[in-house]
């Protein structure tokens, strides 16, 4: 069996629907795929209280974060004139997109960003555990029993008066 062309497997671009438009994101340079994956791995280590690297940061505010991540659907949804939060929303849903998978941003996307929405609920949560503990566990089928009153020490024991 031979490899495939990469093009035939690999779906390279984020589809988007904002509106009446649906704008495709071109998959991301190598360079600002890296880039992205240095810069949500700095914000994690952030958001834990660790140390962040300085230059990670530097870099990304050197650049435009926004444009790098949207490519060619940025111009678009600019000149079409989505909001702020509309443009806010499809980068950092590109971001997911290029740090982890088309999967995970498309939950981000349908969470509204919101990470409360990204949880289960509690409901969703107390039902799954209570399916679990609706089945009965199967007992022990070993016939193995401890004897009472033996002592495990090697001294001898005096019998009581």
């Amino acid at each position: 069996m031979a490899f495939k062309q990469l093009g035939e497997v690999l779906d390279g671009t984020l589809t988007l629907p904002v509106g009446e438009t649906t704008y495709t994101v071109p998959a991301p340079s190598a360079k600002t795929g890296l880039m992205v994956q240095a810069l949500m791995q700095a914000a994690a280590v952030a958001a834990d209280g660790g140390d962040v690297n300085e230059s990670v940061l530097a870099d990304a505010a050197e650049r435009d974060l926004y444009v790098d991540v949207l490519g060619t659907a940025h111009a678009e949804m600019v000149d079409d004139g989505v909001s702020w939060p509309e443009l806010k929303h499809c980068a950092i849903t590109a971001m997911v997109w290029i740090v982890q998978n088309k999967e995970a941003a498309e939950r981000y996307w349908n969470a509204g960003g919101d990470p409360n929405r990204l949880a289960p609920n509690r409901k969703a949560r107390r039902s799954s555990q209570g399916t679990a503990k609706s089945t009965p566990s199967r007992g022990s089928t070993s016939s193995t029993t401890t004897r009472q009153g033996t002592s495990h020490s090697s001294k001898k024991r005096k019998p009581r008066k």
